[in-house]
């Protein structure tokens, strides 16, 4: 089992950064893809970015590409989200997600991946 526990979501003004992190415990390891999903009221769970677990391969939706960075730190089984130029429409609960995965491909969709953590808000004002 791995517990996945976000970190860093706050208020913030449009223009401004926030950066999540997402520490993962329990039976961790590297060979692990990682993903950041946000889910806002009404609305379906989206795939914001993800990361192989090598961290050489990466992917984003569009609406956060150029914006949004994702990263990781093998060593402390840690994520990153770095979120520059941050809009209203960015604003929704944002989960961290996990895989086992030795293979370069990230999944885009919710049901590939097997764990979760609870999820951290963010809001952004006008």
């Amino acid at each position: 089992q791995v517990q996945l526990v976000e970190s860093g979501g706050g208020l913030v003004q449009a223009g401004d950064s926030l950066r999540l992190s997402c520490e993962a415990s329990g039976r961790t390891g590297s060979t692990y893809t990682r993903a950041w999903f946000r889910q806002a009221p009404g609305k379906e769970r989206e795939f914001v970015a993800g990361i192989n677990w090598s961290g050489h391969n990466t992917d984003y939706t569009d609406s956060v590409r150029g914006r949004f960075t994702i990263s990781r730190d093998n060593a402390k089984s840690t994520v990153y989200l770095q979120m520059n130029s941050l809009k209203p429409e960015d604003t929704a609960v944002y989960y961290c997600a996990a895989y086992g995965s030795l293979y370069h491909v990230i999944s885009t969709h919710p049901l590939q991946y097997t764990y979760w953590g609870q999820g951290t808000q963010v809001t952004v004002s006008s």
